[in-house]
């Protein structure tokens, strides 16, 4: 396996994880959803709902599955639905969390199946956004890090399955 050179180290992603749930508890009031869009996500989701829990929120805790690059390293930009959108959404205020919002097009795709599921209102979350390589019109509303075009790898991130385990946010070199 390559080196991995460090971007963001545990106590960074701590700390931002930390500051992104109190910016949600200011702006998301009252109950709702964290719903993780796997396999991505799953690393963000467990510490952003207990950054929640710290942070005066109880959020229920969904998934949806999603896939678009396989195993390679570009977005193919055909999102799939992997199994069904959570029926607990209907009504329901959500809190979407990715990964990395990279293209634009699997979080955007996931927010029009909440609605479409009848969610209240969806919000947007990435653990890392790629703003230089959207291919829509789309911005998540709440950010941990943002980088240029390089991928990530670690923190849940893979690159064809690997580096998922990492504890930390990295490239590899």
């Amino acid at each position: 396996m390559a080196s991995v050179i460090k971007l963001f180290d545990e106590r960074e992603i701590a700390h931002r994880v930390e500051e992104l749930a109190t910016r949600i508890a200011g702006v998301i009031h009252g109950e709702f959803v964290v719903v993780g869009i796997l396999k991505g996500s799953f690393v963000f989701v467990a510490d952003l709902i207990r950054a929640l829990d710290r942070a005066g929120c109880a959020p229920r805790v969904d998934f949806i599955r999603l896939s678009s690059y396989g195993q390679a390293t570009e977005s193919s930009g055909d999102v799939r639905l992997i199994g069904e959108v959570p029926s607990a959404v209907a009504g329901q205020v959500v809190l979407l969390a990715d990964d990395v919002a990279d293209t634009g097009l699997s979080l955007s795709r996931a927010k029009a199946l909440l609605e479409a599921a009848g969610a209240a209102k969806v919000w947007t979350c990435a653990a890392v956004d790629k703003p230089s390589r959207r291919r829509v019109d789309f911005t998540p509303d709440f950010v941990c890090f943002t980088v240029g075009a390089q991928f990530v790898v670690g923190y849940g991130i893979d690159r064809a399955e690997r580096y998922r385990h990492l504890s930390y946010i990295g490239v590899v070199d």
